[in-house]
């Protein structure tokens, strides 16, 4: 009884009287809550979805564990392969020099041919690269093909179905996630390229189709997609023949079909790809540095520098501070073998909107250096041999961060004058690079002053030749007869 008086409480004396008005107020509460239990399973789904393989593809992926590329390869090196036709030849040429001198990755010397998805033989090429995938395992792959699919699909019933209708897509689409799935089973890092702007109306068109279940296919499977279509368009979208190479000048980067590309083009093109695989191998590697586990004795055993680099409990740290200068700066560094941080300044002169120069003084602080770098660099040094510009400095600072440095000391006794240039103040750099003129010494073959100099005298150790045949001197030889 006590319950239904506490209901009849709540309830309006409205709603006793109205049924209808009752029931109009439950269906709204009922539809107002299965809304909100439809957001909240819609939201729940996105953030699932979010946190699979497409998290990867759109770039969020926070977590310090998540790496696109996995952080340990077999054998401590990454094994790129291209898959692909003529455009895949091009863009695997490209990439072999593009990275030639980058000692983590290994291009393999020849691709795989896949002459696309809607060919006669695209169903024996896919097997024969899902098993070679199955074998090797390959960490990364190059993926671009598509010149061949612009043409029709002939089904099984003999009937031909165009690009971009429904039974094309169909099959398109099917095929494509099949060879992603091959390919994730390897646990591959896949890289799938798109097909560049085409010059003829028809063939751009079914290239602007293939693109779309590129981009699409890629996105929901949680692939790598480079876009390259307006990065070989001009200024107003159209096709162009001519643009800028990886070095800014306007050369040629398309073939005469129209479709393909030079050895520019393909380098320009590869670009894109080795930007976009440079980017997750350096997430991979920050996944990779994992913290060692042990004591403070077992780390030094393993990284020494880390510990003399940590500041002894009492003592100065050589982290440079906020006052250079200091004299407690000064004694500290003296007595711990550091060198103490010092700041210059310059003046800059500019002229501002209103036309009247201004004067700004900027500062230049050096940090101050630690007695284990010093050591390091000293160390190298001999009699007969000095530290050149540019040696190379590993220290282990703390956090776990590892920090390079180019040193050079400063010599004595002339040192400084023997020492190495630096790459920017070689001829080479500023003559080729910096497109300097440098001054031509007297009585070198690039001197083109006039008069002539006087040639020098002769010293006094050598005897001067006098044309009579004096004696005592020298007489010239005897001038041959012409024949």
């Amino acid at each position: 009884m006590k319950i239904v008086e506490q209901a009849l409480r709540r309830t309006s004396p409205r709603a006793l009287f109205d049924p209808i008005a009752s029931d109009r107020r439950s269906s709204s509460l009922v539809w107002s809550r299965c809304a909100l239990g439809a957001f909240v399973v819609g939201l729940v789904m996105a953030l699932c979805l979010i946190s699979g393989p497409v998290r990867a593809q759109i770039g969020l992926v926070n977590e310090p564990g998540d790496s696109y590329i996995t952080p340990f390869p077999d054998g401590e090196r990454y094994k790129l392969r291209v898959i692909g036709d003529e455009f895949g030849t091009g863009i695997h040429a490209a990439l072999m020099d593009a990275f030639a001198a980058d000692p983590r990755l290994e291009v393999e010397r020849r691709p795989l041919w896949l002459s696309g998805l809607t060919r006669p033989n695209s169903l024996e090429e896919l097997k024969d690269i899902a098993r070679g995938i199955a074998a090797d395992k390959p960490p990364i792959v190059v993926i671009m093909f598509g010149a061949m699919d612009r043409w029709s699909f002939r089904g099984p019933n003999g009937q031909r179905y165009p690009v971009g209708t429904a039974e094309w897509r169909k099959v398109y689409t099917q095929r494509m996630d099949q060879l992603i799935q091959d390919l994730k089973t390897a646990r591959a890092a896949i890289y799938w390229v798109g097909l560049p702007i085409m010059r003829r109306s028809d063939t751009n068109e079914a290239a602007q189709i293939q693109n779309e279940v590129f981009r699409e296919r890629a996105y929901l499977g949680g692939v790598r997609y480079v876009d390259v279509y307006q990065g070989f368009a001009d200024e107003d979208g159209e096709y162009s023949s001519y643009g800028p190479d990886l070095a800014g000048k306007n050369r040629l980067l398309r073939d005469r079909d129209g479709m393909h590309m030079t050895d520019a083009g393909y380098q320009k093109l590869a670009h894109f790809v080795e930007r976009a695989i440079k980017r997750d191998l350096n997430r991979a590697k920050r996944v990779r540095t994992i913290p060692l586990a042990g004591n403070e004795a077992e780390q030094a055993l393993i990284h020494p520098l880390r510990s003399a680099a940590k500041p002894a409990a009492g003592g100065a740290s050589w982290l440079a501070t906020s006052q250079p200068g200091s004299q407690s700066q000064g004694k500290d560094a003296a007595s711990t073998g550091d060198q103490a941080a010092e700041t210059s300044r310059i003046n800059l002169k500019s002229v501002g909107a209103d036309g009247r120069e201004h004067v700004s003084a900027v500062e230049i602080v050096r940090p101050a250096i630690p007695a284990a770098v010093i050591a390091l660099v000293t160390r190298r040094e001999s009699a007969d041999r000095l530290s050149q510009m540019g040696d190379q400095v590993v220290d282990q600072i703390p956090g776990g961060l590892t920090v390079m440095s180019s040193i050079t000391p400063g010599g004595i006794d002339g040192a400084a004058e023997r020492r190495k240039l630096s790459p920017a103040q070689t001829p080479y750099f500023r003559v080729l690079v910096k497109g300097e003129r440098i001054a031509a010494r007297p009585g070198r073959a690039d001197d083109i002053s006039w008069p002539l100099p006087a040639p020098p005298p002769p010293k006094e150790d050598e005897p001067r030749v006098n044309p009579d045949g004096a004696s005592g001197l020298v007489p010239l030889p005897a001038a041959k007869p012409n024949r």
